[in-house]
């Protein structure tokens, strides 16, 4: 685990004021106004010191706005400001940033060491120097005594590391993240996402983490934004996005709830607050009745599902039942009953 500060970190002063906003966010891949838009105006502020995911399916332009702020993607219109600091036209170098990439981009012929070294030998700072400082970030990731090792030599997290190392040596404000765990072996995920999550605490630094990954973004981030078509459907911590969607998209995605119709709008009910009976309930609650079509034991709960021909699309709804609840009254495919929630339960959506 990194220290608690390093000597080359920025005072939690200047961090403070290192905000990062986008104002009207563009980005067209092509000219004239027919071009396809990959990111469509947006406006966000990403906190200084927050862990920030950027969260949406492939194509939602998540991984644009990372490669804009990072400067290795030209910007159709907008603005990009880090600490009151225009940095739009900016080379990627003079940003204030640090892009960790998705397959790590590590130099297979260089060493660990020289890995990590890399940027600031092309800033011309003498070998000397930028070893001593090279070695001193990978004993700070634990990779100390595998500095002379090439990467195919490294597991997957130790490669990782390395990355992480090669890209906190030329002391960002902002560590950019393209889907950093998505090569891991899911046992390895879980256990990198600690160590990430403890890093950032760590250093105090902003991360901003592009994810497809629902269960990653609430596990990481106090700050999600979901993005959808390239542009953010809803911005918020983890509890606020899964308790209160704004969107029947966001609420779809972000999974864990059913989307169902009432009169001319639509309401959320997560599927852990759906309870099942075999009449329907009393005033007070809404009622749906359903079929069983499937049942799947996920150990601490079981996962019910229904369908109602009269719900948009297949017509299907989940339930979570705690396990001791199903052992006490289970259910079986082809049951028919009654899905009710109290309206306490109930999120509106909007259109």
């Amino acid at each position: 685990m990194i220290a608690a500060s390093l000597p080359e970190q920025r005072s939690a002063t200047m961090a403070a004021r290192a905000d990062l906003e986008l104002h009207q966010l563009v980005k067209r891949y092509g000219d004239g106004p027919a071009a396809p838009v990959a990111v469509d105006r947006i406006d966000l502020t990403i906190r200084a010191g927050a862990y920030c995911c950027l969260l949406g399916p492939s194509g939602c332009g998540k991984t644009s706005t990372l490669r804009m702020i990072a400067g290795h993607e030209s910007i159709s219109d907008g603005d990009i400001v880090l600490g009151g600091r225009n940095i739009t036209q900016l080379p990627a170098s003079s940003r204030g940033t640090a892009m960790m990439f998705q397959s790590y981009a590590l130099f297979p012929h260089l060493s660990a060491l020289e890995n990590v070294a890399f940027s600031l030998k092309m800033r011309g700072v003498d070998k000397a120097a930028r070893h001593a400082k090279a070695q001193d970030l990978l004993q700070r990731v634990s990779l100390g005594h595998l500095a002379e090792r090439k990467p195919a030599e490294m597991s997957g997290g130790q490669q990782q590391r390395v990355a992480l190392a090669r890209a906190l040596i030329t002391e960002p404000r902002v560590l950019l993240l393209d889907e950093p765990l998505s090569a891991l072996d899911p046992f390895l995920r879980i256990k990198m996402r600690a160590e990430l999550k403890g890093w950032q605490k760590s250093l105090g630094m902003t991360f901003i983490h592009v994810t497809h990954s629902q269960e990653e973004a609430m596990a990481l981030a106090d700050q999600v934004v979901v993005m959808n078509a390239g542009r953010i459907e809803q911005e918020g911590s983890p509890h606020t996005i899964f308790n209160a969607p704004r969107t029947e998209f966001v609420a779809r995605f972000i999974g864990g709830h059913n989307v169902i119709p009432l009169g001319d709008t639509k309401v959320a009910v997560r599927t852990d607050k759906t309870m099942l009976c075999r009449e329907p309930l009393v005033p007070k609650a809404s009622n749906l009745e359903a079929t069983v079509t499937g049942v799947e034991y996920q150990g601490t709960y079981v996962l019910i599902t229904l369908r109602n021909p009269s719900l948009p699309g297949d017509g299907e709804i989940s339930v979570m039942l705690p396990e001791h609840v199903y052992a006490y009254n289970p259910w079986q495919s082809g049951d028919v009953l009654w899905a009710y929630w109290p309206e306490e339960d109930v999120h509106y959506l909007s259109a």
